[in-house]
């Protein structure tokens, strides 16, 4: 570790001398003098980091550390102070130059007096090494740089499959018998072992178990390790057993301990249950947890893992609850499983006889544990298969073993797995102690942070973002690195962690290398001499302790509360900043200062709160990723563009509590001078709509772009895209969104796609599927929704030799789609979603051989399950959304016909939505989803994602502009809509123009709905509706006006009618909130499939209200009073929607109900009289 800390200095060194050699005068010399006693000191560093080294090579080697840390930090202080007097300079002007100068001398000649003792420094550090003879294994240090170069010849794959569990096949199988007994008591089973030995495995393998998953009610895995929050941990317990039936309470957030318990103890009271708690370290958490957890008598179980013997006694408060302490592996056992690692790609996972011995002698040495065997097989797996790498190894295994004669510490054993990484690796591997304990990364996140940190050598040919991911797979294939999967199903990169223990052995030597320091909730001192600190639910009082000066990179982790002095601080003690990651953090603002970061690299406000980004950003002149995903930043200031080493932006967000739309996903702004930025790699995702043709002539020169998310996409502006993807020849991921609904997003004229594009989702119409799809050798992904094709776009894909994952949503107008025989051999996961006229879906024997899971619905013509299923051998889970009652009772296990069509499958789930895109979840033959099927139930009302409110539909009426035009009654929905077109014309309701720079056209969608008639008829009506704010559960219902009568005036009011005989009719207002003047500037889009021909890019400006509007209940109900009161009508003190009129001999009521009017009188002449 040490040697890659002074590499990194000697190039920062190399380029110091490059660059700033005018202003080197005086310590030139110095610089280029600790430039080459350094070079001679790295080679005696080639072993510093074995583990094996005497006391005083020890403290050699950290005084060199130091010293490289300290030029490290002279470097950076004279390189930002040599910043700052240019921007200063550009500031003050001519007038102030002389005056600056003087300013300056000191802390240059400061700067000079550091670099000349670092000299001296060093100097002194070598002659030492030199005096007392320091020397280090040249043999190993030669076999360990034979590493540095390995690279698995499989790039590209980064995910590693699990690999057989050895040895505990018994225990799993009585664990399993225990679970599923007869028994009705409540038992709890405690697994006790060292760290390593295998809990967590077994309990996962019993918990996963078919015959456990169709035993239980609920199921449910908490992980609780060393740093846990009992309400947190409840909270996730609440959720997941509520999703299993319902929806969970609202701000379930906020709610105290002892409510979470009842509300648990509610949930699982008439239920049978089996909870997982993991790792857990502490007797005070089942203390507690275990309130929640009812005895009820129905065969529920609970597993509890621990490293702890008295935690496992103090969880047995019955004769029934049990102990298992899981013994270590048998020799045969132990010995197998080194086999399965050591040898997995050769020798037929068989020892060769000259390396038997050897390998018996370390298997004995591990005593059955697991996880060092797995470690260390998977070690010895990239080592040549060659008696003297297996001995050099056997003998260092020794001698740490011979430290520990109990062996109760695995931190030693594991540690041996970063003393052989090669000096490259060590760094990016540490790197994983600055995370939480359990906590998985994206790929994107991770390598870009090497990159920012200066861990990735460059390699010629290659940018540094490829060689990280080598590096990262040379990690996994060490097994140091463990590959885990997002939980949403839009998640489609991977995400990496470390296991628990692994992470310790991390900690403890980041530590001593003062590599980072992680401050938890109850540290207070940070001792300053690590180069990263990560804030884990600290105090506001732990900037206040010291001095940061060394600190290069700031993460915070769970962080609940941020003040903003906490900011303030932040900034001011951290000067020499290269990487600050605020994700997830608690943040609204970013303030100016951070443009002082001049050495910032790495920038993320993901998922704060942040909505403007500063100027001052222009001024990081580092910078390389800036990550503002998930936030409401709408607009990328121009200052960035200034930037020219920034490689990676990232500004798209997703509504995920919302059904997925087009309005979902949401883009950025950016300005037109974007192709100033000339390494941009990645660009996620801007706003076509900006800037126009401009904004793709700019697109044209990022020819390194690897990933380009670009949405509101209009028809007139497909060419220029086409144009600028084929620039790009880089591209790995491309996303394409358009503006509306039925917006064509043609990319036909791409007459050469990127040939590496391995990921592509397309939303909006398409004609046609590009040809140039098919032709995609390397495309894994393709995601594909709202085109309405008319033809199966299936033969044009069907035969991409890498495509693993394919989602249609929305896609096809056709009534079958047919998978041929030979078609998608590598497919694993198949989406098929919200196909409203696909009657069938045809599977040839020997289509989809791979595939693991199938998404089908809702498809309301679908009578029946797809018969081709059957003969899927590969899939493991089958899911339905929101299909029709005929069609799930076909499936039934008791007598369903299609039953045997699915009876191979291990899980086949049943969703119904609940809200955007949660769903109730039931099984097959589940007692619940009977009885729902059986019920006679109202159609939901439908939540519209692109209005943020409930849809006036109730009926099975059209969706959609596109859906009203291809249902039977299709004639008279545009007959509704012709007459809505013709009221809002009449009224004047808006004038084309163009939009103003700066303003926004708001969102427009055709509502429809079906209205009974007291004759019996039906009356088709047309609504047109824009979004004039987010109406979200939760959110602004305060504020929002409605004109609505209480329900208690309407039962005396009809008590009235019935007692006296009176009249009583109903009426509308066929133009309600029309009426309604605006009293602000608002645009709007051209209503769907009523553009006006020639002016498609002209805007609505509102001059009445419409519906969706906020004010427009307001206004309209203004205007209704002040008439009504002009009339002669009093308005009720205790209602102001009932209004009444007394006459000579009799009277008028009137209630309002939104734009329904009730109308009650003596005299039918003086209601008509009203009306009229």
């Amino acid at each position: 570790m040490t040697e890659t800390i002074v590499t990194l200095v000697i190039n920062e060194l190399v380029q110091l001398i490059a660059h700033e050699s005018k202003l080197l005068r005086g310590v030139h010399r110095d610089v280029v003098d600790i430039r080459d006693e350094l070079e001679s000191i790295q080679c005696f560093l080639k072993d510093e980091d074995k583990g094996d080294l005497q006391d005083s090579v020890k403290i050699w080697v950290k005084q060199v550390r130091e010293v490289a840390y300290h030029i490290e930090d002279v470097i950076d202080e004279y390189v930002l102070h040599m910043a700052q007097h240019r921007h200063q300079q550009s500031l003050i002007g001519f007038l102030y130059k002389i005056g600056h100068i003087f300013k300056k001398l000191k802390p240059c000649h400061d700067i000079a007096t550091k670099i000349h003792n670092i000299k001296i420094s060093v100097h002194e550090i070598k002659e030492r090494s030199e005096r007392y003879g320091f020397r280090f294994v040249e043999h190993g240090s030669s076999s360990r740089e034979s590493n540095v170069t390995w690279h698995d010849p499989r790039v590209g794959s980064l995910f590693i499959e699990e690999d057989e569990v050895v040895g505990i096949e018994s225990t799993r199988d009585e664990l399993i018998s225990w679970l599923v007994g007869e028994a009705s008591k409540r038992f709890v089973m405690s697994v006790v072992g060292m760290g390593g030995i295998g809990k967590t495995t077994l309990a996962k393998k019993v918990y996963e178990n078919e015959s456990v998953k169709g035993h239980f009610d609920y199921r449910v895995w908490i992980t609780v390790s060393q740093s846990y929050n009992v309400q947190k941990i409840l909270m996730s317990m609440i959720e997941k057993t509520y999703h299993k039936n319902t929806i969970a309470p609202r701000q379930i957030d906020i709610i105290d301990e002892i409510t979470l318990i009842s509300q648990l103890r509610k949930c699982l009271q008439q239920k049978r249950y089996v909870v997982v708690f993991d790792d857990v370290w502490k007797t005070e958490f089942w203390e507690i947890v275990k309130h929640a957890l009812p005895c009820n008598d129905r065969g529920s179980r609970i597993i509890i893992t621990t490293r702890s013997d008295l935690i496992g006694l103090s969880c047995k408060e019955s004769l029934s609850d049990q102990v298992h302490k899981l013994q270590p592996l048998s020799q045969d056992m132990a010995w197998e499983l080194f086999c399965r690692k050591a040898f997995h790609s050769e020798f037929q996972r068989c020892c060769p006889k000259e390396l038997v011995k050897l390998s018996m002698d370390i298997v004995k040495k591990c005593e059955g544990l697991a996880l060092p065997i797995v470690a260390i097989g998977g070690l010895l797996s990239t080592k040549e298969k060659v008696p003297f790498e297996w001995k050099r190894l056997h003998d260092s295994l020794s001698s740490e073993l011979e430290c520990n004669p109990h062996l109760t510490s695995i931190t030693k054993i594991l540690s041996l797995s970063y003393h052989d990484l090669p000096c490259y690796l060590k760094p990016c591997y540490l790197y994983f102690g600055i995370f939480p304990k359990n906590y998985s990364i994206t790929g994107e996140r991770l390598l870009w942070l090497w990159v920012a940190e200066g861990f990735i050598k460059e390699k010629k040919g290659t940018p540094l973002e490829e060689v990280a991911k080598e590096y990262l797979m040379e990690l996994i294939q060490r097994n140091l690195v463990q590959v885990s999967f997002g939980e949403l199903d839009h998640e489609i990169f991977k995400k990496y962690r470390i296991h628990d223990l692994l992470h310790e052995t991390i900690l403890s030597k980041a530590r001593e290398l003062n590599f980072s320091q992680v401050l938890e909730a109850l540290d207070t001192t940070f001792h300053g001499k690590s180069r990263c600190l990560s804030i884990h639910n600290a105090r506001e009082d732990v900037f206040e302790t010291s001095e940061y000066s060394r600190v290069r990179s700031v993460f915070l982790f769970n962080i609940n509360e941020m003040p903003r002095s906490f900011i303030a601080k932040l900034f001011k003690k951290f000067k020499l900043l290269k990487v600050l990651d605020f994700e997830d953090a608690p943040i609204d603002y970013l303030p100016q200062e951070v443009g002082n970061l001049f050495h910032l690299k790495f920038l993320s406000l993901c998922r704060t709160k942040v909505k403007i980004l500063p100027k001052s950003v222009g001024r990081l002149q580092n910078l390389q990723t800036l990550n503002v995903a998930e936030t409401a930043v709408h607009e990328l200031p121009i200052e960035i563009f200034r930037l020219d080493k920034l490689r990676h932006i990232l500004a798209h967000s997703h509504d995920f509590e919302i059904k997925s739309t087009f309005h979902s996903a949401r883009g950025v702004k950016v300005h037109e001078r974007v192709g100033c930025l000339k390494d941009l790699q990645t660009l996620t995702m801007i706003d076509a709509n900006h800037h126009g043709v401009v904004l793709f002539e700019e697109l044209n020169k990022l020819s390194q772009l690897k990933m380009l998310s670009i949405s509101n996409m209009t028809a007139e502006r497909r060419r220029a895209l086409c144009t600028s993807i084929q620039c790009m020849v880089h591209l790995r991921f491309l996303a394409v969104g358009s503006i509306k609904e039925d917006e064509i997003i043609d990319l036909q004229s791409i007459s050469s796609p990127p040939p590496f594009l391995e990921h592509i989702s397309l939303w909006g119409r398409l004609e046609k599927l590009p040809n140039w799809i098919s032709e995609l050798q390397n495309l894994v992904t393709l995601i594909i929704r709202f085109s309405s094709l008319e033809v199966d776009p299936l033969p044009c894909v069907q035969a991409l030799p890498k495509l693993t994952t394919l989602c249609l949503n929305h896609l096809y107008n056709g009534e079958q789609l047919h998978f041929e025989e030979g078609g998608f051999r590598k497919l694993k996961r198949l989406t098929l979603r919200e196909l409203k006229t696909l009657k069938m879906v045809e599977i040839d024997r020997g289509s989809l051989p791979s595939l693991e899971q199938l998404d089908i619905g809702p498809c309301p013509r679908m009578k029946e399950v797809p018969a081709g299923i059957h003969d899927l051998k590969s899939l493991k889970i089958l899911d339905f959304y929101e299909m029709h009652k005929e069609f799930v009772l076909r499936m039934q296990p008791d007598g369903g016909d299609d039953y045997w069509k699915v009876k191979k499958v291990t899980t086949i789930r049943l969703m119904y939505r609940i809200k955007g895109e949660r769903y109730q979840i039931y099984q097959l033959g589940d007692s619940n989803l009977l009885e729902r099927l059986q019920r006679t139930i109202r159609s939901p009302q439908r939540f519209s994602p692109s209005l943020f409110h409930i849809l006036l539909t109730d009926g099975g009426e059209p969706e959609t502009f596109v859906e009203a035009l291809k249902v039977e009654d299709s004639i008279k929905w545009e007959l509704a809509m012709k007459d809505e077109m013709d009221s809002l014309l009449t009224n004047q309701t808006w004038e084309l123009t163009e939009l103003p720079a700066g303003k926004k056209a708001l969102h427009n969608k055709w509502v429809f709905r079906i209205k009974g008639e007291h004759d019996g008829s039906k009356r088709y009506k047309a609504r047109l509706v824009v979004k004039g704010f987010q109406q979200k559960e939760g959110i602004d219902y305060t504020d929002i006006f409605s004109p609505v009568v209480k329900m208690t005036t309407i039962r005396i009011v009809l008590s009235i009618v019935a007692a006296e005989d009176l009249h009583l009719e109903q009426f509308d207002v066929k133009t309600t909130f029309l009426h309604g003047e605006l009293e602000e500037e608002i645009y709007m889009q051209q209503p769907q499939g009523f553009t006006v021909q020639g002016n498609g890019s002209l805007v609505c400006k509102l001059r009445k209200n419409l519906y969706g509007l906020k004010q427009a209940p307001r206004q309209w109900y203004k205007k209704f009073d002040s008439f009504m009161c002009s009339t002669g009508f009093t308005r009720c003190n205790a209602d102001h929607c009932c209004y009444v009129k007394s006459l000579k001999n009799s009277y008028i009521i009137l209630l309002l109900y939104v734009d329904d009017m009730l109308i009650v009188g003596v005299s039918m002449e003086d209601i008509n009289k009203l009306k009229n």
